[in-house]
């Protein structure tokens, strides 16, 4: 998990909020997962104008091939909601969704996605693939991609440089 604090307060219906404030409470998540030597990516899902889940990347500390940050963030959303359907909710990730974690807010019916960077080698929302608006699916999901698209490619930029330069990735 996580020590990220997030703000408890409900928003109030007159107070503008773009998707740029959550993308910058993903991007600590993500910085976090690069000072962990995880991935940097990081996912927040809000319900109701208020952060309900947070995670980053963690396949490296787990050794799980499936803990993805949105994957982690889906399943704190569901406890915290106690329901599998988060039909209230929207997620914000740094990076555009790969297909598992496309699947998996598909599955949990989340209507709303925002990313930062593209994904030209696993992108399955808008890069590669195009899943979350399938029509041949029984869900879609309204995708805003770009989101801070800089900033978000920049800590993954960093982290690989870093890590060539280690010899390693």
């Amino acid at each position: 998990m996580t020590d990220f604090e997030f703000d408890d307060e409900p928003l109030d219906n007159w107070m503008p909020i773009g998707p740029e404030h959550w993308m910058r409470q993903a991007l600590v998540l993500a910085q976090q997962a690069a000072e962990e030597d995880e991935v940097p990516v990081g996912a927040i899902i809000v319900h109701q104008g208020r952060v309900i889940a947070g995670a980053y990347n963690q396949r490296e500390q787990l050794a799980d091939p499936t803990a993805h940050a949105e994957m982690i963030a889906i399943t704190q959303a569901a406890s915290q909601l106690n329901s599998w359907r988060l039909i209230d909710c929207e997620l914000y990730v740094t990076l555009e969704p790969c297909p598992m974690c496309a699947g998996a807010i598909l599955q949990s019916r989340i209507p709303k996605v925002v990313y930062g960077a593209v994904d030209p080698k696993a992108g399955a929302v808008h890069s590669l693939y195009q899943l979350l608006g399938d029509e041949r699916l029984n869900h879609r999901c309204e995708v805003i991609g770009g989101v801070m698209a800089a900033a978000c490619g920049r800590v993954l930029t960093e982290f690989f440089e870093r890590k060539r330069k280690m010899g390693k990735k």
